[in-house]
């Protein structure tokens, strides 16, 4: 199961990437994360991971897949049955930077977590990007 959601920012890409993958605060942006922990140091890079807690789901470790620096993250958590995979993308357009949140649920309870928590997760991508679009034109 895919959840996507864009939102364009009146501010710089750099802007927007340095908030979008500062994960570490996270919880002073977003009132979906309750708490972040990094288990590494240092700016995000392939192989970093961290602890998540957010409300009303399991906390979660996730491990950094993919990076282009100031473009695109996408990071990875693994529980029995279940890969979710969480994208993170800023793109330069005419009209303004446009963030993009994915979340993506795979394996044999994927599916079935990804339609019990689908109202759930909507309103945490809507949430989060509304929230990364304040605080990044608020600088």
């Amino acid at each position: 199961m895919r959840f996507d959601r864009s939102i364009t920012v009146q501010a710089p890409a750099e802007r927007v990437w340095e908030v979008f993958s500062d994960v570490a605060k996270w919880p002073e942006w977003t009132p979906t994360v309750d708490a972040v922990e990094r288990l590494d140091e240092g700016r995000i890079h392939i192989g970093a991971r961290t602890r998540v807690r957010q409300p009303k789901l399991p906390v979660a470790i996730w491990e950094v897949t993919e990076l282009v620096e100031g473009e695109y993250f996408e990071w990875v958590s693994r529980a029995p049955g279940i890969k979710t995979t969480g994208g993170h993308r800023v793109v330069t357009t005419p009209e303004g930077t446009v963030a993009t949140a994915t979340i993506i649920q795979e394996g044999p309870l994927g599916w079935l977590f990804g339609k019990l928590y689908a109202g759930l997760t909507k309103r945490y991508i809507a949430l989060e990007t509304e929230s990364l679009k304040k605080v990044s034109e608020q600088a």
